[in-house]
């Protein structure tokens, strides 16, 4: 496989939007169009899933390409739930009916920066808007070294079920590479606590391709990582954008990173021991028991993928509440202000400032990408591939990494590594306008 890593890892979108955001058509795009997408969408189906982030990080993890703001001052914590109430009752107001939540993801930054008691404030006055929906699926993403027995508690009683933590990796030198010391046992007491509370989908999250990473090391950490049995687990590709995130991902160099060969290798090994003990590998970069609702989904076809990653809910409107969140209404696209204090100064008004509104062809090449993200199969029928499209396809086959058998393409079980390279092929904004190398992570 090693000369196929070599072709295909080149720098591609990871395709939770499409287009991807380099490629949104800005000057097209205005917030009254957003806001009749919205209704538009909402008056349809009347179900939305909700979106938060939540900024604040007490310190910085170098591995991180998350909007952020890393400060030890909680005083930011209610200023900044205030201002996420407040835009929400600006949705709230073109709805034109009373939503139904079928899911809640409070990501970050650090969602357990903030105290049990404004996460209420906060997750309260969403519900009390709402109607929630029977299959409903809340979340939220915990770090192992703040999140209390509280925290966990306090968003159990509000009806969250799923909490993912955040491990990356147990090695004592790449602990301190990634400025993310954090001892196993706190990753232990949480995951009991989360089990002891009812919690039916505990995930944590491990990175590979990270500085220092050796395959003894990572062999090790996923062991340890079984040893908690998770239900689910993510196992996340580091994406080294220092030109994109800047000083914080400068704290080594990349020579102490693994060889593209060594990393993959890195993933093979904790997938096989994964599957060895009883996790599927679902979409990409995730696995899980059988028993599991994202595994069930991704049986039944009916798995998602959105700016959340991959869901099994159904919604099409995607809300995105606070700095920097995405939206997403299905005809459109948007995304709020990044920058913390100017999304606070404008609590006033609607913080989206740039989106993208979609053609007809956006919306048949999204289905089209969605479905071999999510089900590494896809029906080309209503493709007309031109002679590049044709050639890339053929390419692929040849090398095994999928099949095409009349109008049905299907990726094979080696092409899963390079189902970002798969997607590539039918998306026309690359075609059209080749992206610089380093507009987009690795595929590899």
């Amino acid at each position: 496989m090693n000369h196929l890593i070599e072709k295909y890892n080149v720098s591609v979108p990871r395709y939770t939007s499409y287009p991807a955001m380099p490629f949104w058509q800005t000057e097209h795009f205005t917030r009254e169009k957003w806001l009749l997408n919205v209704k538009k969408t909402f008056q349809s189906e009347n179900k939305l899933s909700i979106y938060i982030h939540l900024p604040y990080c007490e310190s910085l993890c170098t591995f991180c390409a998350c909007h952020k703001r890393i400060t030890r001052n909680h005083a930011y914590e209610e200023p900044y739930i205030n201002a996420v109430i407040s835009e929400w009752k600006m949705y709230l107001a073109c709805f034109e009916g009373v939503p139904e939540i079928e899911e809640i993801h409070l990501g970050g930054g650090t969602p357990t920066f903030f105290s049990p008691e404004n996460l209420e404030k906060l997750i309260t006055s969403l519900l009390e808007t709402a109607r929630v929906s029977p299959r409903h699926e809340f979340s939220f993403e915990g770090h192992p070294n703040n999140t209390t027995y509280a925290h966990l508690h306090t968003l159990r009683k509000l009806g969250f079920r799923r909490v993912s933590f955040g491990v990356q990796d147990y090695d004592p030198a790449v602990q301190q590479a990634i400025h993310r010391v954090q001892p196993f046992e706190n990753v232990q007491n949480v995951t009991r606590w989360a089990k002891e509370l009812g919690y039916t989908s505990v995930s944590h999250d491990l990175v590979f391709g990270l500085p220092f990473q050796t395959l003894e090391g990572f062999r090790d950490t996923v062991q340890k990582t079984l040893s908690l049995s998770p239900d689910r687990l993510s196992l996340y590709s580091y994406a080294h954008v220092p030109w994109i995130k800047g000083i914080g991902q400068r704290g080594y160099s990349e020579e102490n990173l693994p060889t593209p060969g060594e990393k993959r290798r890195l993933y093979e090994t904790a997938r096989g021991i994964f599957e060895q003990n009883g996790y599927f590998e679902v979409g990409m970069d995730h696995f899980a028991r059988a028993d599991d609702a994202m595994f069930m989904a991704y049986r039944e076809g009916r798995l998602n993928r959105n700016f959340m990653g991959y869901t099994t809910t159904q919604a099409r409107l995607l809300i995105g509440l606070g700095a920097s969140a995405i939206s997403d209404a299905w005809g459109a696209m948007a995304q709020n202000e990044k920058n913390v204090d100017a999304y606070l100064e404008s609590a006033a008004t609607l913080p989206v400032v740039k989106g993208h509104i979609q053609s007809a062809r956006d919306l048949a090449q999204r289905k089209l990408i969605q479905d071999i993200m999510c089900r590494f199969t896809a029906d080309l029928s209503g493709q007309e591939p031109d002679d590049l499209t044709r050639s890339r396809l053929l390419e692929l086959e040849e090398d095994g990494i999928l099949e095409i058998s009349g109008d049905r393409l299907s990726v094979t079980p080696m092409g899963r590594a390079f189902i970002r390279n798969v997607c590539v092929v039918f998306d026309e904004y690359l075609k059209e306008k080749p992206s610089p190398e380093r507009t987009f992570s690795k595929a590899i």
